[in-house]
């Protein structure tokens, strides 16, 4: 039996060429792409301006495997986690953090992850596969809704920062965001979606190459190869010297905001001497901003979050140095949906 084609990955123009050899007038496939991305439908049964023998010829034909949410939690803070469930049984986790002025949806990319950081949750998990475009695009128009029944509001901005490297899903990482900004996807500025890598050179270079449009943040955590190889084995093969290189080369070609997210850790790397060394590192390249992130304990890592006291002294070490730090606050911590805690917890 031939496997079903996802509606989803055909063109606008590819399914009024359906359409035709199905005998239906062009404007019907013309209400069916809006309804896959513009009202984003569950399914073929939602279409309800479709009549009830086309529906059922769509569902027959094609496949349709939009995502749904299997559960949610609710922090104190007002963050929610939810559980995505693919259409293959596998889980996945994104997160809606609101604040005063912002409604951000944090999206993953991959089913586990392939680069084993070792103070991630996910890092610890193995990669199952990719997820597709439409896939992440269902991630983002799901949370959007969350955002707007909770607070009024649509989201504002989008970081790829949740479960897997979005870099070792390129194709299916830059596909969804053509659909996030497209007039008839979420149309979002590409300005307010940041993509997060571990540091794959290579496909920063690309980037570059292929002109985005969107935001780009390196997961830095440690300034020197020889602590940032103990703690991301990816830097044995993209160490600091090639990641420089490759972040100016992507400024150079696209010239977009590009961050550094560094995790503190301590009696690691929150020494002043770490301090010295990332100020070295962001005096190398056009750094619009580091985020000095909070740690966030989990049961399979031995990484400590640093006193107060030592977190503040470090981050008036770097304002001193001219640095443009901030401080990123944990959000939703009592329900493990803070950075590096998603892991598809049974708990859910």
């Amino acid at each position: 039996m031939m496997r079903k084609q996802n509606i989803r990955h055909l063109s606008l123009a590819q399914i009024q060429e359906v359409f035709e050899q199905m005998g239906e007038k062009s404007f019907r496939a013309k209400q069916v792409y809006e309804w896959l991305w513009l009202k984003q439908a569950p399914d073929f049964e939602s279409m309800t301006n479709l009549s009830k023998p086309l529906r059922a010829a769509l569902e027959e034909n094609f496949d349709f495997p939009s995502i749904r949410i299997d559960a949610t939690q609710h922090s104190t803070d007002g963050t929610i986690k939810s559980r995505f469930r693919l259409h293959d049984g596998h889980l996945v986790e994104g997160v809606l953090i609101p604040t005063s002025t912002r409604q951000t949806a944090c999206v993953s990319s991959q089913v586990g992850c392939s680069l084993s950081c070792k103070f991630c949750a996910t890092g610890f998990m193995d990669r199952k596969r990719n997820l597709e475009f439409d896939e992440i695009f269902d991630e983002v128009a799901l949370i959007n809704k969350q955002a707007i029944e909770t607070s009024g509001k649509k989201l504002t901005n989008i970081v790829y920062m949740g479960m897997g490297e979005p870099l070792l899903n390129y194709r299916n990482v830059l596909k969804s965001i053509e659909k996030i900004t497209s007039t008839d996807g979420l149309a979002m500025s590409p300005k307010r979606i940041t993509v997060s890598t571990a540091g794959v050179a290579k496909m920063i270079q690309q980037l570059g190459d292929d002109q985005v449009k969107f935001n780009l943040a390196l997961s830095l955590h440690a300034a020197n190869d020889k602590k940032r190889s103990q703690i991301m084995p990816i830097n044995e093969t993209n160490n600091l010297k090639v990641l420089v290189d490759s972040l100016n080369y992507f400024y150079k070609a696209t010239e977009n905001e590009i961050s550094f997210e560094y995790i503190l850790f301590k009696d690691f790397n929150d020494s002043e001497k770490d301090a010295d060394e990332l100020i070295k590192i962001y005096r190398q390249v056009p750094v619009d901003l580091v985020n000095i992130i909070e740690y966030n304990p989990i049961d399979q890592a031995r990484f400590q979050k640093p006193s107060p006291e030592a977190t503040e002294a470090f981050m008036e070490y770097l304002g001193k140095n001219r640095v443009n730090a901030r401080l990123r606050r944990s959000r939703g911590k009592d329900i493990d949906a803070a950075c590096g805690q998603l892991a598809n917890k049974a708990t859910v």
